[in-house]
């Protein structure tokens, strides 16, 4: 399929590298939120101002030992907000991450696109005034959530910064803002395990997509080919970006037959045109994310 940049077609990649990419992500997501969980998972016993001076230290370690906490080495009369906003914080990048591959798939199933869809079940319509619509209602219900999630992480943060030894602005926001947010991570993630488990791919439209405008998306190999045969880089720019400007635009013939018609250009690679557009060439290294995948490297 295209590789895309900025938007735009840049050059081939595979769909399971962009897949990899996803879990990759996610494997760090998942760590992250372990890790934010137990570094939140701590208890005080300390008394008014943390200082035991009413309460034996033993009476602080037994009770968190019973609830499976640590004892907060240093508290005051609660435990420092920064554990909070650090989980709130993993929250928020889970949400992110989640959005991330929604907003990916929302793009491929555009009509220009066509080449990623979310489930569409048989009964479901898309709009009630235009029958052909089939909506990305799923992921964009994700990517509406993540930005919820991402506001009560601010709450959080601004929760850190509490009077002296204490005061309660934090607690009645901490009320709303946690089961909130660990209530919409959940459901995110519900919806994406539906959108992922019956997502409708197209392999023939990604490789009719990877020759739009003739084949632009080789246009660095075609440079690179140039530049080999002994033409100046600043030439062979000049010559690959015209025959693909001209392809994009419909001002001329497609990319490929632009540059075929181009007697320096097939003088010098005409022989090894096939090669050039070749879309596995490039694609050698791919299978090392999967590699490094299976060897648990996108989670260190």
């Amino acid at each position: 399929m295209a590789g895309r940049t900025h938007g735009v077609v840049a050059e081939p990649i595979t769909f399971g590298f962009k897949v990899a990419g996803w879990v990759a992500e996610l494997d760090r997501s998942i760590a992250r939120l372990e890790l934010a969980a137990q570094q939140a998972a701590i208890g005080r016993v300390s008394g008014a101002v943390g200082t035991h001076a009413t309460v034996d230290p033993r009476v602080e370690e037994h009770v968190c030992r019973e609830l499976g906490l640590e004892p907060d080495p240093v508290s005051t009369q609660v435990v420092a907000r920064d554990r909070h906003a650090g989980y709130m914080s993993a929250l928020a990048v889970v949400a992110g991450t989640l959005e991330r591959i929604a907003t990916e798939i929302r793009h491929l199933q555009r009509s220009e696109v066509g080449e990623a869809f979310e489930p569409f079940g048989k009964e479901q319509k898309g709009s009630s005034a235009m029958p052909h619509k089939r909506n990305p209602v799923m992921t964009e219900r994700v990517c509406g959530l993540a930005r919820v999630v991402r506001g009560h992480l601010v709450t959080a943060l601004e929760n850190t910064a509490l009077w002296h030894e204490r005061d309660i602005s934090h607690s009645s926001a901490e009320r709303i803002i946690f089961p909130d947010a660990c209530a919409a991570v959940d459901y995110m993630c519900q919806e994406m395990v539906k959108v992922l488990s019956g997502l409708e791919v197209k392999p023939e439209r990604m490789l009719a997509n990877l020759q739009f405008a003739g084949g632009v998306v080789f246009s660095q190999r075609v440079l690179l080919a140039l530049v080999e045969s002994g033409m100046s880089r600043e030439d062979a720019y000049v010559i690959v970006q015209k025959a693909a400007m001209r392809a994009m635009d419909g001002s001329g013939p497609g990319f490929r037959a632009s540059l075929e018609q181009d007697q320096e250009v097939t003088k010098r690679i005409g022989s090894r045109i096939n090669d050039v557009f070749d879309p596995w060439a490039g694609l050698e290294h791919t299978d090392l994310a999967y590699e490094r995948l299976s060897l648990g490297v996108s989670a260190s």
